[in-house]
């Protein structure tokens, strides 16, 4: 009976686990077939892999995509990793009356849709000529409300006593950042950067809205494009969409044990 029992969590987990890799599975089985398989429902793998890898690199435009994705990605996480963790510590270690009524306006700040500040955000990009523009795609979201929470909630963890010691040697606020306070908490930040380049690269809304050349479009633009026709190649479409998770996939695993660090560092 006891050993019944302790089954149950490894059962739910394998039956998870499997609801969670199967998704994968299909879209790498299907991009090795026709998609006339797909569509009947075949679930073995196929030897049309090369022929919709040649259809794929001949009707669009990959490499480009692939380049502007990694690119906007990249500096959007180095940039929004500077900024939310100096404005997250900032919150935590420094006292004034104005740091809660700033909370509070952050917080408010989340729970406004980015669909109904989208459009005038359009018209100010578009007066400032940054349509089309790496710059474009990342002033919106340099800076989120969860991550500046995320390193705050970090911060929390770093010792006061510390801070105090820094400042009678010597060291203002900017270099007790830089120094101790950035070396300290690499898990927060490989934890923030996984979750900062995964938005970054599967940003579709706002890329769609401001990026309007074949010379700026990214993966899930293009991933888009394969089904805006009347005929969908789906084996095609199945290739693309592989493509364009594999990074991601490969930037989770790459720091999976630093993030995990980072979440449960941040969560206590």
């Amino acid at each position: 009976m006891i050993k019944a029992k302790r089954s149950v969590p490894y059962i739910i987990l394998i039956i998870a686990t499997i609801v969670s890799i199967f998704p994968f599975l299909y879209m790498g089985i299907s991009a090795t077939n026709k998609s006339i398989d797909i569509i009947n429902g075949k679930l073995l793998p196929g030897t049309y892999l090369i022929e919709n890898l040649k259809n794929l690199l001949a009707n669009q435009s990959v490499g480009t995509a692939l380049w502007n994705s990694f690119k906007y990605a990249v500096i959007l996480t180095f940039i929004s990793l500077l900024v939310c963790s100096l404005a997250g510590y900032g919150f935590e270690i420094y006292h004034d009356k104005a740091k809660d009524m700033l909370m509070a306006i952050i917080l408010l700040a989340m729970m406004v849709p980015f669909v109904a500040t989208m459009i005038p955000l359009f018209q100010m990009f578009s007066n400032a000529k940054l349509l089309n523009t790496a710059l474009g795609f990342v002033l919106p979201t340099i800076s989120t409300p969860l991550m500046i929470m995320f390193f705050r909630q970090s911060a929390r963890s770093f010792p006061c006593d510390i801070i105090e010691a820094a400042k009678i040697d010597g060291l203002n606020a900017i270099q007790i950042f830089y120094r101790m306070f950035m070396p300290t908490m690499r898990s927060t930040y490989a934890a923030a950067a996984t979750i900062i380049f995964m938005n970054a690269w599967n940003n579709y809304l706002w890329p769609k809205v401001i990026m309007l050349t074949e010379e700026s479009i990214t993966m899930p633009m293009l991933v888009a494009n394969l089904t805006a026709g009347y005929v969908t190649d789906y084996g095609m479409l199945m290739l693309a969409v592989s493509i364009c998770t594999l990074p991601t996939v490969i930037v989770f695993f790459a720091l999976q044990k630093s993030f995990a660090e980072g979440i449960t560092g941040a969560v206590k």
